[in-house]
C-alpha cells in the first residue's frame, strides 16, 4: 500500500488538498491522523467530530479502525494514553534524530528514554486497518509531522510518498489570528516560529527522500490547482484521472479526515481560490515581524521580502 504524507505547517491547505487528491479514485485522506486517540478516544484534542459528521467512536471508520489496532486486553482509553504518551516523544524536534537511525531500528520497538515506544508499530498498524476498512490503496495523511514521515521509509510493506506544502507565513499569520470552530488564535511570532521549524523539518524528510517527495506552494496549487494535483498523482504513480477539471474546480464528496480546518466539511463543486485577505488584514507590525523572523526562508521559498 502506499502513504502520501503531507509536511509543513498548519494553515497552509493541506485540509482541502488532501480531500481533493481523496476524489482520485483508491485514495483515501484521513486529515491530521496523529489526533485521532488525543481526540476521539481520550477527548483531550480541540475536535470531537469526523469529516462525516459523526463523533469518532460512532464513526464506521474510526470505530474499525480504533479496534482494529487496540492490542487484546487493552482499553481503547488505555491504548489512547499509551499512544499519546509514545507520540510525545516523536515530536517535530526529533525528526533528525529519526532520519539518522537506521530503517531497521526504526522500524522496531525501541528504549527511548526508558520508554518502550510503540508508535510506529501502531502508526503502520493503522495506515493498513485504514487502507482495509477503507477499500482504499493510498492514505492521505496530512498531520504534517516531518517525524512521522521520517518514520514512513522503515514501515514494512508501505511505499512512502512526501508533499512539503508551503504557504507564505504572512498569510499564515493572518490565519492563526482568526480563531476557527477546531483550534484557537497564535500570534504571530508563534506561528512563524513554528512555521519555520516545521519547514526546516520538512525539508530534512524531503533531502533523505528525494525521489519520493516534492516541494508544493500552497499560491501554486491555488494558482494552478489542476497542474498540482496532477504532479501529485504522478508522485504516487497513480494512473486515475485527476479529479480537478480544467476551470480549477472539483467535486467534493464526503470524507473521513479525523481533524482539520473546518472546510473538511464542504461537499459539491468547489472552487479552489487562494485566501488573499491577509495583504490587508494582517496588521502591519506583526507583517514587519514575521516577514524580519522568516527571511531565510522567504528568499529560499521564493516570496517578496519587502514589508
Amino acid at each position: 500500500m502506499k502513504v502520501l504524507y503531507i509536511t509543513g505547517w498548519c494553515r497552509s491547505g493541506s485540509t482541502v488538498l488532501g480531500n481533493v487528491l481523496a476524489e482520485a479514485p483508491g485514495v483515501v485522506h484521513v486529515g491530521e491522523l496523529r489526533f485521532l486517540w488525543r481526540n476521539g478516544v481520550l477527548g483531550t484534542g480541540s475536535n470531537a467530530r469526523c469529516g462525516c459528521g459523526l463523533n469518532h467512536r460512532e464513526c464506521p471508520v474510526w470505530s474499525r479502525v480504533l479496534e482494529a489496532v487496540r492490542p487484546d486486553g487493552v482499553s481503547l482509553e488505555r491504548h489512547a494514553a499509551q499512544v499519546v504518551a509514545w507520540q510525545d516523544t516523536n515530536r517535530t524536534r526529533h525528526t533528525w534524530r529519526t532520519l539518522r537511525t537506521s530503517a531497521r531500528d526504526a522500524a522496531r520497538d525501541g528504549q527511548r528514554g526508558g520508554q518502550r515506544d510503540g508508535w510506529p508499530a501502531t502508526l503502520a498498524a493503522t495506515y493498513r486497518a485504514i487502507a482495509e476498512v477503507c477499500d482504499a490503496h493510498t492514505v492521505v495523511d496530512s498531520s504534517k509531522y516531518a517525524s512521522d514521515a521520517a518514520l514512513l521509509s522503515a514501515m514494512p510493506g508501505i511505499d512512502a510518498s512526501y508533499v512539503h506544502l508551503i504557504r507564505d507565513p504572512r498569510a499564515v499569520a493572518w490565519s492563526w489570528l482568526q480563531p476557527k470552530d477546531y483550534t484557537g488564535r497564535r500570534s504571530a511570532l508563534d506561528s512563524t516560529l513554528n512555521w519555520a521549524g516545521f519547514n526546516l523539518a520538512a525539508e530534512a524528510v524531503g533531502r533523505a527522500h528525494r525521489a519520493d517527495a516534492l516541494h508544493l506552494r500552497y499560491e501554486d496549487l491555488v494558482r494552478s490547482p489542476r497542474a498540482a494535483v496532477g504532479d501529485i498523482l504522478r508522485l504516487i504513480g497513480h494512473p486515475g484521472p485527476n479529479p480537478v477539471a480544467a476551470d480549477g474546480t472539483v467535486e467534493l464528496g464526503g470524507n473521513h479526515t479525523v481533524t482539520g480546518n473546518p472546510n473538511r466539511f464542504g461537499r459539491g463543486r468547489t472552487v479552489i481560490r487562494e485566501d488573499r485577505r491577509w495583504h490587508t488584514g494582517l496588521p502591519r507590525p506583526q507583517r514587519a515581524a514575521t516577514t524580519l523572523l522568516a527571511l531565510p526562508l522567504l528568499r529560499r521559498y521564493g516570496y517578496e521580502t519587502r514589508v
